[in-house]
């Protein structure tokens, strides 16, 4: 039982002296990059507020959420405190200025974390269809993937050209280098990946998983997370040679070894420094490799950052 305790507290020291890395990090170094003081004029509207017209694929750095359908999991107050990644629904986060989703789904299409669950996907359809409605210049990634330790749902790949057939953007690896006038009018790239059942093929409307790659750990240590995040990116194709989005996540993640388990205090830690990191991407060399930067809880401030550095790359700044 000591051994429990003392454990519990070194688990903690351990978070603690990594909060304090990053935030000396940010005394010292500051959180500055070219574009950090843009601010879109209309967040719905932010690819149209860029220049559809000089605005290539490969330039932007997309604001994306982390488990974006999970604003209704669990129980009130009770499990989903423990997974919530997202308070605001699929359409809300849209008008904000997200444009990667991440979303869930098991057998029954329902939307999943784990073994809690919330809403049927037809929701998250219905939201993105309207935000599309809406607008008219704005391009979506969609991710969709069959939780761990779930079956996929039946043809699944059928109901998601039936439902956005007509937004859907066919794969096409020369599409990074167009612009987003050229790409119009259709909207979406949807990437499915099933656990067991065919992945999309190569020139179809769906998009498979080659196509979005990147290198999640699980830890609740933010300084950890940070460096790797680092560390994996420097590694990438810089964005003009590279036929594949690449995600980087702001997060981290709770562990069963730590007291504290809800998502917010513990992705706190580092959904705070995410300018931070991009001013280290730009210092270190890696602004030419950010491309998805998605985080928990979005607010309108990562929003920003991201359109700010996508601004920058449009006037030739990074």
């Amino acid at each position: 039982m000591l051994s429990f305790f003392t454990n519990q507290i070194d688990r903690q020291k351990d978070v603690s002296h990594e909060e304090h890395t990053l935030n000396e990090l940010e005394k010292s170094e500051g959180s500055h990059f070219p574009g950090d003081d843009y601010r879109p004029s209309d967040r719905k509207n932010w690819m149209a507020g860029l220049e559809v017209e000089k605005l290539t694929l490969n330039k932007i750095v997309w604001p994306g959420t982390h488990d974006s359908a999970t604003n209704e999991i669990g129980i009130p107050l009770i499990s989903r405190p423990l997974a919530e990644c997202q308070t605001l629904s699929i359409y809300e986060q849209l008008v904000l200025g997200t444009r990667v989703l991440d979303i869930r789904v098991q057998e029954d299409r329902q939307i999943c974390h784990g073994i809690l669950t919330s809403y049927d996907v037809d929701v998250v359809i219905e939201d993105v269809i309207r935000f599309l409605s809406e607008t008219h210049s704005e391009i979506i990634i969609l991710e969709i993937r069959t939780e761990y330790g779930h079956k996929d749902p039946p043809e699944f790949e059928t109901y998601l050209t039936d439902k956005l057939g007509e937004f859907l953007i066919q794969q096409d690896d020369n599409l990074f280098c167009k612009t987003v006038s050229e790409i119009l009018p259709k909207r979406v790239i949807c990437i499915w990946k099933p656990r067991e059942s065919p992945k999309p093929s190569r020139g179809g409307l769906l998009w498979n998983s080659d196509y979005l790659k990147d290198n999640w750990i699980d830890t609740d240590l933010p300084w950890t997370k940070f460096q790797s995040n680092l560390k994996h990116l420097s590694e990438q194709q810089p964005i003009s040679s590279r036929k594949l989005f690449y995600r980087v996540e702001n997060t981290v993640t709770p562990q069963a070894d730590n007291p504290i388990v809800w998502v917010k205090p513990v992705t706190d830690r580092i959904r705070k420094h995410a300018r931070l990191f991009i001013s280290q991407c730009v210092s270190k060399g890696c602004g030419d490799k950010l491309q998805i930067l998605s985080t928990d809880l979005i607010e309108e401030d990562f929003v920003d950052a991201c359109v700010g550095l996508t601004h920058a790359r449009i006037e030739g700044k990074v």
